[in-house]
């Protein structure tokens, strides 16, 4: 079969091919071609490259000059991407049952502050503060007749004190009589009974006088008005005419209501069950997570930059508005425990809170629970220490 075979000099380099001869007996099976244009052009030169690699080496160090200053001034910004939009919002409610008469908003409606947002049937509250109308003018009455008999029974006092003052003239008479035993026992027995009657009115119609001015607060000659029953039947009608005016339902601040359609005309609401919500979209800000280690040198009133992941190429404007006192874990129901002795050190996260600014009204609105990325500006280089520290610190804790 025809073939080629290669030769391999000495120093590792192919010389040629070889190729068997079948038909002419003058080409030996051994003879070495001559080499081919194309293997001479794909050998290596000798010495190429060698520039390139000085070139490389002269570089290096540039490289690490570079590296080593972008780091040393660098760090001043600090990033944080576990922060969600938030703004005010509430689930609206009343503090009074009732049947709903009139939904006046739809979903996602954006509304303002004091518009009504849904009533309730209000006969039975107007029932309740006309019967409450109806108890504060018999409590008026029925202290005015108060009033009345003190001063009846003030009369009849001083009646009953005429009385027991001529008694008693009386009684001295007939025991002077009897004395000189003219006028018969009988007689003065009379007068005796009559005298202690008249002093046991007395003393009965001083106990109904204090009663009455009991029921009076002490002060029969005092307005009506500042009586204690006048000033409770006052209270119940304004709290019938509070539960009167909380069965319209308005809008605390101004926001768009959502989850509308939980609720509809007819439907019984219990008292301070929730009937929709309602989200603020004139005031939002950032709530972020940061790690504890990436708050060393952030203060609030630090400016910030918000990227939104809904809106990439657009950045609003912030500060730092405040950093929780304690980390997210100490509020948590069952808070670590180190008391065991097997304990594995977690970075802790601590809320931090910062304030957007939305007054460019060309940018697109922010809606809660958006993802968003902050940016600290803390002013804060790393600085040459902090690099050695980063060099050469593994190391040493290592030794």
């Amino acid at each position: 079969m025809p073939g080629k075979m290669r030769v391999v000099s000495p120093s590792g380099r192919v010389e040629g091919s070889v190729a068997k001869a079948e038909a002419s007996p003058k080409n030996s099976e051994n003879q070495i071609e001559q080499p081919s244009i194309s293997d001479a052009a794909s050998e290596p030169k000798p010495g190429g490259r060698p520039w390139r690699r000085r070139v490389l080496f002269a570089l290096l160090p540039l490289v690490l000059i570079g590296g080593g200053y972008w780091y040393v001034t660098g760090g001043q910004t600090v990033s944080m991407d576990d922060a969600y939009v938030e703004s005010d919002k509430v689930g609206v409610s009343t503090d009074v049952a009732g049947i709903v008469s009139d939904v006046g908003v739809s979903e996602n409606q954006h509304v303002e502050t004091g518009q009504v947002l849904y009533r309730l049937d209000d006969l039975p509250f107007r029932l309740a503060v006309a019967r409450a109308d109806a108890q504060t003018g018999v409590v008026r009455d029925a202290l005015n007749a108060l009033k009345a008999n003190y001063r009846d029974m003030q009369a009849q006092i001083e009646q009953a004190h005429n009385d027991v003052s001529y008694y008693d003239t009386e009684f001295q008479r007939q025991q002077g009589l009897l004395s000189a035993h003219v006028a018969s026992q009988a007689t003065f027995d009379s007068a005796r009974r009559n005298l202690q009657n008249a002093q046991q009115k007395l003393a009965s119609l001083a106990q109904q006088l204090a009663a009455i001015a009991a029921n009076l607060d002490g002060d029969p000659m005092g307005p009506v008005e500042k009586n204690p029953r006048y000033l409770d039947a006052v209270a119940q009608r304004d709290e019938a005419a509070r539960q009167l005016a909380h069965t319209v339902v308005r809008a605390p601040f101004g926001g768009i209501v959502t989850n509308v359609s939980s609720i509809a005309t007819g439907k019984y609401l219990q008292a301070s069950m929730t009937a929709f919500y309602l989200v603020a979209t004139d005031h939002v800000w950032v709530d972020a997570n940061p790690k504890e280690t990436e708050l060393t040198y952030v203060r609030p009133g630090q400016t910030a930059l918000v990227t939104v992941d809904t809106y990439p190429d657009t950045k609003w404007g912030g500060s730092v508005e405040s950093v929780s006192p304690a980390a997210a874990q100490e509020f948590s129901l069952l808070p670590a425990q180190n008391t065991s002795g097997n304990w594995v050190k977690v970075v802790q996260r601590i809320p931090m809170r910062v304030r957007v600014d939305t007054s460019d009204e060309s940018l697109p609105p922010l809606r809660a629970g958006m993802s968003v990325e902050v940016d600290v500006d803390t002013g804060h280089t790393r600085g040459l220490p902090h690099f050695l520290t980063a060099l050469f610190g593994q190391g040493r804790k290592g030794t």
